[in-house]
């Protein structure tokens, strides 16, 4: 019988829950306080304003006791009235999941068919508006990096293209596995609603979910009839924290402030540039294993859309990745991602966001490089060793 390898902290290469930074452990450590304190409400005010910096937005915040699949559906309820329609880009599992929850909510639902490889082609998405000339679609959902395919959508470029439409409906933006990971601009891009969750790039536990809201959004929400109650915005204005229906998470806002610290002492474009180089690392080393074309490969086939928050690998025709993810788990104590639905199986992940450095990138793509052969997987050895070359340079 095989014992599982234990010794030693755990490279944990998952796209999310993500590492999180010793400082910010400290942080939570924190015992119960009263949630309207003046003494907890200057943190919570230090936290709430952290975070509109990070989305880059001056406009409405309201923060909720969920995952992002709460602030999927605050988002929804809030902004749309029974029957509603939204449009829904397709990008992933994740893309699919919104259109579902949308759909169980009492909304039709439209959507802009897009290769899972690739994303959609942007020109699809102004057709399709175009052609709603009574401008029946009240929203675009968009998940800006899909985790399930490492596939980042350009939002700048689908504003635009609502824009040249002459469309009114709302762009709503999935940023879950993206702020605080690579470039993002709320107010800057035309975004109106704002998805976010505290367990990826802002380095916090699970639990704590968020939207950013325009102005324009909250003018639709003040006309929006769908029945809504624990994620109703117009009770959260009410209230002195301008979010939350029910008690505060204090310690979360002891982290938020914390990692809001870290976050702006690297300096956001640093932020987004260490990501986008250690991501580039796992890339050449996805092409080194690749060989010529019989071992895994990069799974976005657009280069210029590759996440650079996690890289999903496809496997060579007959093998199955869960293989490669055992061997890591149980031989070299490292955890990769899974492939989702019907990607189960085909893909594994890695996920490059948050609390990370080049040794633990390094480490984990070690482990991954050793588990492809012991499973047995063809692929090209030498991957390590590409990454660490564009690494030192």
């Amino acid at each position: 019988m095989t014992t599982r390898n234990t010794r030693g902290r755990q490279f944990f290469a998952n796209p999310g829950p993500t590492n999180i930074p010793d400082s910010v452990l400290k942080a939570v450590q924190q015992a119960s306080v009263e949630y309207n304190d003046s003494a907890f409400l200057e943190i919570y005010d230090q936290g709430f304003a952290g975070l509109k910096r990070v989305l880059g937005t001056r406009h409405n915040l309201f923060m909720y006791n969920a995952s992002g699949h709460g602030a999927w559906e605050a988002a929804l309820q809030n902004l749309l009235s029974l029957g509603d329609t939204v449009l829904v880009v397709e990008s992933g599992v994740f893309s699919d999941s919104w259109a579902e929850m949308a759909g169980k909510l009492g909304y039709k639902v439209e959507t802009v068919k897009g290769d899972w490889r690739r994303g959609i082609q942007i020109a699809d998405l102004a057709e399709h508006l175009r052609a709603d000339k009574a401008h029946a679609i009240r929203a675009v959902c968009v998940v800006h990096n899909e985790t399930s395919t490492g596939v980042t959508l350009p939002l700048p470029h689908i504003r635009a293209a609502i824009d040249a439409a002459g469309h009114p409906a709302l762009l709503m933006a999935d940023t879950i596995s993206s702020l605080g990971c690579m470039e993002f601009n709320m107010d800057g891009w035309g975004i109106d609603v704002t998805v976010g969750g505290s367990q990826k790039g802002l380095m916090l536990p699970t639990g704590m979910s968020f939207t950013g809201v325009s102005d324009k959004a909250v003018e639709a929400h003040k006309r929006a009839t769908a029945p809504r109650g624990y994620f109703d915005w117009t009770q959260m204005m009410a209230r002195r924290h301008k979010s939350f229906i029910g008690t505060v998470p204090i310690a979360m806002f002891y982290g938020l402030k914390e990692s809001i610290r870290l976050l702006e002492d690297e300096g956001l474009p640093n932020v987004v540039a260490r990501h986008h180089r250690l991501a580039e690392a796992v890339r050449r080393a996805v092409q080194v294993w690749s060989g010529n074309g019989s071992g895994p490969e990069i799974f976005c086939t657009d280069a210029q859309r590759r996440s650079d928050s996690v890289t999903t690998i496809l496997m060579p025709e007959g093998h199955n990745a869960e293989s490669v993810r055992s061997v890591a788990i149980e031989r070299y104590n490292t955890m990769t991602g899974g492939g989702l639905a019907r990607l189960a199986g085909k893909v594994f992940r890695i996920g490059h966001m948050g609390d990370l450095n080049e040794p633990m990138i390094l480490g984990s793509l070690a482990s991954v490089e050793m588990s492809l052969a012991v499973a047995g997987v063809p692929h090209q050895k030498g991957g390590v060793q590409a990454a660490m070359e564009f690494l030192k340079g």
